[in-house]
């Protein structure tokens, strides 16, 4: 599929989590917060995708088909891939997911994404995390094929974010950004503070919105990156604030 498909596909899969977003514009002499819904966007976007896929089909294309790679019985992963392949089915992209012991080896699952990546009838892999403390997540990250990443973690698409090129961009990301466009927030020029500096969401938000502005994608005057959002330090007029909060189901 293309990249706008795809990119798609992946906001659908961030909302449908429950994802809610916080913006907070703030100035010295009037404070105005608004709390936006990733999971009501989620409907318009589903429709979106059900219809990109069925014309996608019918111009003779092959059905895309994801496959997750599901290591161990850790309960929240088993809620998140529930939740994917839920997502999947509903804008009607086929899917599997292939169980593994959570004493598997690097070697035997970074066969499997090597396989997977061979496989023509496999448009996307993913391979959920956390993964067991024996294993290097960053290291089965980049064995996925840079096209098939769906969580956009392989090394070259994290790159091609930061380089503000044309990428597969992790889902909660891309799905900021699609809230932003969605409700027409200004960003550009504006100080953003982006509460959450994990590598997997905090980062890839950051990176998404440290841009020029010169392309489709969102960009500020300047970004901050917390561990937590305190609001008390921040003087600056014009500041667009983020916070993620999650719930499963």
């Amino acid at each position: 599929m293309r990249e706008g498909k795809r990119g798609k596909l992946h906001e659908y899969f961030s909302s449908s989590i429950g994802i809610t977003i916080k913006f907070m514009h703030q100035s010295m002499c009037n404070d105005e917060a608004a709390v936006i819904s990733g999971t009501k966007l989620a409907k318009q976007v589903l429709k979106e995708v059900q219809r990109d896929v069925e014309s996608w089909i019918s111009c003779g294309n092959k059905r895309p088909h994801l496959t997750v790679i599901l290591v161990g019985d850790n309960p929240a992963s088993h809620i998140y891939v529930r939740n994917k392949v839920k997502a999947a089915a509903a804008v009607g992209i086929s899917s599997e997911v292939i169980l593994r012991p959570k004493y598997i080896s690097q070697e035997e699952l970074l066969d499997m994404t090597l396989k997977l990546n061979k496989d023509s009838a496999v448009s996307g892999v993913l391979v959920q995390l956390p993964l067991p403390d024996h294993i290097d997540e960053r290291t089965v990250c980049n064995a996925i094929a840079p096209e098939k990443d769906v969580d956009g973690f392989h090394i070259i698409n994290v790159g091609r974010l930061c380089l503000d090129q044309p990428s597969v961009i992790p889902a909660t990301a891309a799905a900021v950004w699609e809230i932003i466009k969605r409700t027409g927030i200004q960003t550009f020029g504006k100080n953003i503070v982006v509460a959450g500096r994990s590598k997997n969401v905090g980062m890839p938000i950051s990176m998404l919105l440290h841009t020029d502005g010169e392309h489709e994608r969102p960009g500020g005057k300047s970004v901050s990156v917390l561990r937590c959002l305190n609001v008390s330090i921040l003087t600056i007029d014009e500041t667009v604030k983020i916070k993620l909060t999650g719930a499963f189901g």
